[in-house]
């Protein structure tokens, strides 16, 4: 084949490859039934893997994996489960979110005889996906839930109970958990907008049909999704159930640089800039990084050594419970007071370090551009969602390289993957930055705002640069 008859044949082959999608949304609309089935499976293995580990004893030096339910639940939930879940929004968007979901599945089931009241302000408050976010991610360093069954079960299966008392209580058959309060509900809706494939709304052919007769052409949009107006894919849950609605929504291919370019400059969102700056590139960065820091260790004997010289000893000497901090002797893993009282300083000051310094070059990125604009600080926030998530998902690969390791396997050129990776989404941060300076801008002001998100990737590469070549 030549190369122009190639190109000469891309459109059809889009327009193919379109329908193919149209019709396969379609067909999960149709199949409704069996998206339900899967979802009930997966709730019975997250109910074993979740709560039957909490209940046996820890495994010793000698398990493995494929012997031992303990460490297999751990590498299921932390080796692959929530890795590439993350990895999956990026690529087909929150279809995990609306056909494979345990949590999302129960909210919505208990709904179904809820008792209806309306959603309150303090649900739908704009802080919660960065406030949940922290809290996760904080409470799970503090009690090593990556390495303990116990903590497993607070989190995930606290986060849990939880999805199904709001369910049991506001609206009706909905998933106002999953809408609002979902640790994880903000990360997912920043990520899935870098997706390929979308539902899509078609407003002209939505306007030109005929109004739908009452019971006729019904769907439940479960996560509340304002279809009529949805322009990007944040919100939406990929469950297929408005699909071909009134001829006007379909699934379908998009660019994924779309959303960034085109949408988010005219959705700012406050909460989601918040996530991606403190967030994903500031507080997860030290959630990862404490653990392997010899700023920490140095920021401990500096500590100790003024604590003993100061004839203050207990918080050398306490800890807590397992469920405030880890705590497992019989294991030699002791968290004192000390130790959490500094794992909260260190992250902490990531927090507010990187996020003032990446928030900063935002700032002078949107100042380059010919003066202050919210909206625009906002838009150019979202250009480093690809660096943001990609750290993010090398933070937690982490752990699949070191559960495999510790049962002897070594998976190849890990360092090199890293590299290509960081590498890849920092330059997609670049052109994106490129593409959205060049909406209002043009000349020396496109390549100065572009240049300064370029410095705010570097920094971002930098911190994971440390975490994994030079501690």
């Amino acid at each position: 084949m030549t190369a122009p008859t190639f190109l000469a044949d891309a459109p059809a082959r889009r327009d193919l490859l379109d329908e193919r999608l149209a019709r396969f949304g379609d067909w999960l609309r149709q199949h409704g039934w069996m998206i339900r089935a899967v979802q009930w499976v997966i709730v019975g293995v997250y109910g074993v893997l979740v709560i039957v580990p909490a209940l046996l004893p820890l495994p010793d030096n000698t398990a493995h994996i494929w012997t031992n339910l303990t460490l297999a639940a751990q590498f299921a939930f932390w080796g692959i489960w929530w890795p590439f879940v993350l990895l999956s929004m990026v690529l087909v968007g929150r279809a995990w979110c609306g056909v494979l979901c345990p949590e999302g599945a129960l909210s919505e089931f208990a709904s179904r005889w809820s008792r209806g009241y309306a959603v309150p302000r303090w649900i739908t408050w704009q802080g919660w996906p960065f406030l949940a976010f922290a809290g996760t991610t904080v409470y799970g360093q503090m009690t090593s839930v990556y390495g303990y069954p116990k903590p497993v079960l607070a989190v995930l299966g606290g986060s849990t109970v939880a999805a199904i008392v709001v369910g049991l209580l506001y609206g009706r058959n909905k998933r106002v958990w999953c809408r609002y309060l979902c640790p994880v509900n903000g990360v997912f809706a920043v990520l899935s907008k870098l997706a390929p494939i979308s539902f899509q709304v078609d407003r002209a052919a939505w306007a030109a049909s005929p109004k739908p007769v009452r019971g006729s052409e019904h769907f439940n949009c479960a996560p509340l999704v304002p279809v009529k107006a949805m322009r990007g894919s944040g919100s939406c849950h990929m469950c297929g159930r408005c699909s071909g609605h009134r001829g006007a929504v379909r699934l379908a291919l998009r660019s994924p640089n779309h959303e960034i370019v085109h949408v988010a400059g005219n959705e700012p969102s406050l909460e989601q800039t918040v996530l991606i700056l403190f967030g994903m590139l500031a507080l997860a960065v030290g959630a990862f990084q404490w653990s392997s820091s010899p700023w920490f260790v140095e920021a401990k004997q500096i500590a100790a050594t003024w604590l003993i010289e100061h004839g203050i000893t207990w918080p050398l000497e306490m800890s807590a419970p397992w469920f405030v901090l880890t705590n497992y002797p019989d294991h030699s893993d002791v968290m004192t007071l000390l130790d959490g009282g500094l794992l909260l300083a260190y992250i902490g000051a990531a927090t507010v370090i990187l996020g003032l310094a990446v928030s900063g070059i935002v700032a002078l990125a949107t100042l380059a551009l010919g003066g202050w604009s919210l909206r625009r600080f906002h838009h150019l926030t979202q250009t480093l969602i690809p660096v943001a998530g990609c750290g993010v998902f090398l933070g937690l690969s982490a752990l699949t390289v070191t559960f495999l390791r510790g049962d002897g396997i070594v998976i190849p050129y890990v360092s090199e993957i890293r590299a290509a990776m960081l590498t890849g989404a920092g330059l997609w941060s670049v052109w994106l930055a490129w593409r959205v300076a060049g909406l209002g801008a043009g000349g020396l002001q496109r390549a100065a705002a572009t240049a300064c998100i370029a410095s705010a990737v570097t920094l971002s590469v930098a911190n994971w640069v440390l975490l994994f070549w030079v501690w």
